[in-house]
């Protein structure tokens, strides 16, 4: 089954891109194919050198997980540019995209997911 989950909130403050991350992860190690597609604050999600306290969820490894799982992690890239971030500071494995591929993805998905 092709998964697609969109992300729209920020890595922290609210719970909504944690837990689309936690069942990204658990589709993937399910055998799903999933695409992660990162709107808006979200965008935040894939930078790179990520510190959070101990004991505090770290969304930096989440979407490590999700991309050591086979899924795909895409970002609008309209929305990097709107917050400065450049694609040298992304986590390695997840591209910079645009409305085409997310219509694309949308598109081929059995199930559209969004946080």
């Amino acid at each position: 089954m092709k998964t697609l989950i969109i992300l729209n909130d920020p890595p922290y403050g609210t719970e909504r891109t944690y837990n689309g991350l936690r069942l990204a992860h658990a589709m993937a190690k399910a055998g799903s194919d999933v695409t992660i597609f990162m709107l808006a604050d979200a965008v935040a999600s894939a930078k790179q050198g990520q510190r959070t306290p101990e004991g505090f969820y770290n969304i930096e490894r989440m979407v490590g997980r999700v991309l050591s799982s086979r899924g795909v992690v895409l970002l609008c890239g309209t929305c990097m540019d709107a917050r400065g971030i450049a694609e040298s500071e992304l986590i390695d494995g997840t591209r910079r995209s645009d409305m085409t591929a997310l219509a694309e993805a949308t598109a081929a998905a059995d199930k559209v997911l969004t946080f």
